[in-house]
């Protein structure tokens, strides 16, 4: 069974990007080896500031555009509830 995750990352000045992938290490690493041009590279978006799981595609998309319609204080306040003091929660995840 495949997982599919729901994630948003975020920079040290708080700018958020909401994302959809099939494989969270792969897409964090790809984000912070800037190795995908637009929005996240040009922001330097690397720290995963939440994350959600589930086995069905189409509920992840369609989490990820309803989070995406939010308005910024609701996604801080999703980020909060699990995350409160904004850690990168993919910090140990690689070797510097």
């Amino acid at each position: 069974m495949k997982n599919y995750y729901v994630y948003i990352l975020s920079n040290r000045s708080k700018t958020l990007y909401t994302g959809v992938t099939n494989d969270l290490i792969r897409r964090v690493y790809e984000h912070k080896q800037k190795l995908i041009p637009g929005f996240t590279q040009k922001y330097n978006i690397d720290r995963l500031a939440y994350y959600e799981e589930t086995v069905d595609v189409t509920v992840a998309i369609a989490r990820e555009k309803q989070i995406k319609g939010w308005l910024r204080l609701k996604k801080i306040a999703l980020i909060e509830s699990m995350n409160p003091e904004w850690h990168d929660l993919s910090a140990d995840w690689f070797e510097k």
